[in-house]
């Protein structure tokens, strides 16, 4: 059975409602997390298709729950969002270990579309 699961990852509840909507608008179940302790959490649980996850979270960052579920998973789909410049040291680690993308705040249906039909 083909999954259809997208874990969205992010604490601001408006983006993370209206990206919800899009990408259930393409087809695709989505789970949400509000930080990255939630997002390893609920990421062990059901294992998703793919991971869109905002960088700048409380409790834990983007950063650190991308290392935590790539060392759960090594084979994990992950895309991370950012609207702040990136942490070089941790952005070069984490492309080392199949990070997918990196996409900037504001995004458009348009990313998200192409990115969930083409990794999820």
């Amino acid at each position: 059975m083909e999954n259809k699961t997208v874990l969205l990852v992010d604490d601001d509840v408006d983006l993370l409602e209206n990206t919800a909507y899009m990408i259930k608008s393409t087809g695709y179940e989505v789970i949400t997390a509000k930080n990255g302790l939630e997002a390893v959490e609920k990421y062990k649980e059901i294992s998703p298709a793919l991971v869109i996850m905002d960088i700048k979270m409380p409790k834990m960052d983007g950063y650190d729950a991308f290392f935590k579920i790539k060392q759960f998973d090594p084979k994990a789909k992950i895309i991370l969002i950012t609207a702040y410049t990136l942490d070089e040291k941790k952005h070069l680690k984490a492309k080392s270990m199949d990070l997918i993308a990196t996409i900037s705040k504001p995004y458009t249906f348009e990313q998200i579309e192409e990115i969930v039909t083409k990794y999820a």
